[in-house]
């Protein structure tokens, strides 16, 4: 074990914000333990308060599902993979004639730009000072588009999914982490979680069998499947603990630390008793 990526929400952080002390101690552990750590989200830069603020976390991001990496230190995108617009247009266009009641947002390098209804009444969001507008009316060739996604209320994630992704294979890549919406997010062909993480993994020269890997939802498949050791969590959705034979325990009961504990204590007698 030599690198550790962890998904965050509903991995590490849960629905209120808060990453439980236990966590929090565990990963400062594997950091004084001389261990690389890089967190792996669908989370823009700027949504990465808890890193910094709770594990106090100042290394590389991959965010927008492998589309940014982005780095915390210098607060500064590093790469980035950017949609075309016309694939994002015409991807809307295929949804709302599949799934009339859909609405849809974009995430950009500069912001978030969504449409009326991409919110629930009343709810309180980090997107909540956005104004909506038709995306065709704020979005434009110029915009650093890195994720597309789409919304219904009257369907479930999974649904959505089924319903949509042959359609739109074709111009967009497209997955789902939202543990309650139905929401699609969508981005570039060949981009996933997967291929960031080797890739950033591969500059500090280390392989794919020294890493150790948690997430909880179908867009973390992928690199479930690439790490050595890629745990699923075991409150997570049925998909991605299909993708690994490993658990990692309940998000509830501090999954990721138990799992990060046994294995720190593990290199200390030479990895024996490591699952």
């Amino acid at each position: 074990m030599r690198l550790i990526a962890s998904d965050i929400d509903g991995t590490i952080l849960g629905h209120d914000g808060k990453i439980s002390a236990r966590t929090v101690d565990a990963f400062r552990a594997a950091e004084d333990a001389g261990l690389e750590i890089v967190f792996v989200t669908g989370r823009p830069p700027r949504w990465l308060g808890p890193l910094r603020e709770q594990i106090g976390h100042t290394g590389t991001v991959i965010c927008s599902n492998g589309a940014v990496v982005y780095d915390l230190v210098r607060e500064r995108v590093m790469s980035s993979h950017l949609l075309p617009l016309v694939s994002v247009l015409e991807a809307r266009r295929v949804i709302k004639g599949l799934v009339p009641d859909a609405v849809f947002a974009v995430e950009t390098l500069d912001g978030f730009h969504l449409e009326p209804g991409f919110l629930e009444p009343g709810s309180v969001d980090l997107l909540a000072e956005v104004t909506p507008a038709p995306l065709p009316e704020t979005v434009t060739a110029e915009s650093a588009v890195v994720k597309f996604l789409a919304v219904t209320r009257k369907s479930t994630a999974d649904a959505f999914l089924a319903r949509v992704r042959p359609q739109i294979d074709r111009l967009l890549a497209v997955t789902h982490s939202a543990a309650t919406a139905a929401m699609l997010e969508m981005g570039p062909h060949g981009i996933n979680k997967a291929v960031t993480l080797a890739e950033y993994a591969a500059s500090r020269g280390i392989a794919a069998r020294d890493v150790v890997a948690f997430g909880d939802m179908p867009n973390d498949i992928e690199m479930l499947r690439w790490a050595g050791a890629g745990y699923a969590m075991a409150s997570g959705h049925e998909r991605a603990r299909a993708a690994t034979a490993l658990r990692a325990p309940n998000f509830a009961d501090d999954g990721v630390a138990q799992v990060l504990e046994e294995r720190l204590a593990a290199l200390k007698t030479g990895g024996r008793g490591v699952r």
